[in-house]
């Protein structure tokens, strides 16, 4: 059997008195697209902070290639393949569209001119191109959305995680970041998601992890998680109940 990619074992997460992650598990395998979904301050956000090093778990483990990173600082959990993006989007306003790309790939690529060819084949991919020479205060927030994932993927992450990158989206512009995800995908990045956009999780994953009051309280496929009596009292709602 196929070692998994991450591993997440037994997380716990306490904030003074709030719990916000209660003995969370689950393994992802490499190739895989795994959406985390459940209501507001269920704890999804703290959960890819752990993950990502932003936040340093109370207890369990967090193994990724087999490795032990839980409480590895982010700048070393990044360098090792993990890059994320985060829930109030995190562009450089002041930096155009290239260079706030380029602030990625400097990463692996410490010659300006490596970079720089890194950075323009991300934007290929995320159909930025055109928009290059932008200050990130110009872009709307949907391009915004695009950038802060070019600039991940200009990491070279094996594991690309996104915090909400969809949310507030028109039609139009939901199908294209679907369509860059699964371009996303083709290039061999395993992908975990926090989405609240059903319709998004329902076409992308492969397996979805509900998560209510800091607890994993179901996993499963899309469709087995829609169903669910438990998922749609405790999030999605009476327009899923059949």
């Amino acid at each position: 059997m196929t070692a998994a990619l991450l591993e997440v074992r037994g997380v716990t997460k306490k904030f003074g008195g709030l719990t916000a992650n209660d003995d969370v598990s689950f393994s992802v395998a490499e190739g895989e697209f795994v959406s985390i979904i459940g209501p507001n301050g269920a704890g999804k956000s703290t959960l890819f902070a752990c993950i990502t090093g932003f936040q340093k778990p109370n207890a369990g483990s967090i193994r990724y290639r087999g490795g032990e990173i839980a409480g590895l600082p982010a700048d070393r959990i990044c360098r090792l393949g993990i890059a994320r993006t985060f829930q109030i989007v995190q562009v450089i306003g002041e930096m155009t569209v290239l260079e706030n790309v380029m602030t990625g790939s400097f990463l692996h690529a410490p010659r300006r001119r490596e970079a720089l060819r890194r950075a323009e084949e991300v934007l290929g991919i995320a159909g930025l191109a055109d928009k290059s020479g932008f200050l990130g205060t110009a872009l709307t927030i949907a391009d915004k959305k695009r950038l802060e994932v070019a600039m991940a993927l200009a990491t070279d992450p094996k594991l690309l995680m996104l915090d909400e990158s969809m949310a507030g989206l028109t039609q139009v512009e939901l199908k294209e970041i679907i369509s860059l995800l699964r371009a996303v995908r083709k290039r061999g990045v395993t992908l975990v998601i926090v989405e609240h956009v059903m319709e998004a999780v329902m076409q992308l994953s492969d397996r979805v992890i509900v998560l209510n009051s800091g607890r994993k309280i179901l996993e499963g496929s899309p469709r087995e998680v829609v169903t669910n009596p438990q998922v749609i009292q405790a999030y999605l709602g009476e327009r899923y109940r059949a």
